[in-house]
């Protein structure tokens, strides 16, 4: 037997029927704080600052790290799942 059905509501009202919290104050000001950290990363003019400002869980780093994450994967997937330790 398959039952399908329909509700017609706004994702705050969807939020609310699921008992999930409503997160927008959060973040809302989440992006508050990293409006002022980017204007202030580029009132200096510091490229570093602003990347830190910009990824603040690492900065530079972790996209580095993140994109050898990315390039390593897609070799192991064209190597037909063998990983190479280079």
């Amino acid at each position: 037997m398959k039952v399908n059905i329909t509700m017609d509501m706004t994702p705050e009202e969807a939020r609310t029927f699921m008992g999930l919290p409503d997160v927008a104050p959060i973040q809302k000001k989440m992006m508050e704080e990293m409006e002022q950290r980017m204007k202030a990363a580029f009132d200096t003019g510091d490229p570093e600052a602003m990347m830190r400002a910009w990824m603040p869980l690492g900065g530079a780093e972790a996209f580095q790290q993140f994109q050898k994450f990315f390039w390593d994967s897609a070799r192991v997937a064209a190597s037909g799942g063998k990983w190479d330790s280079k």
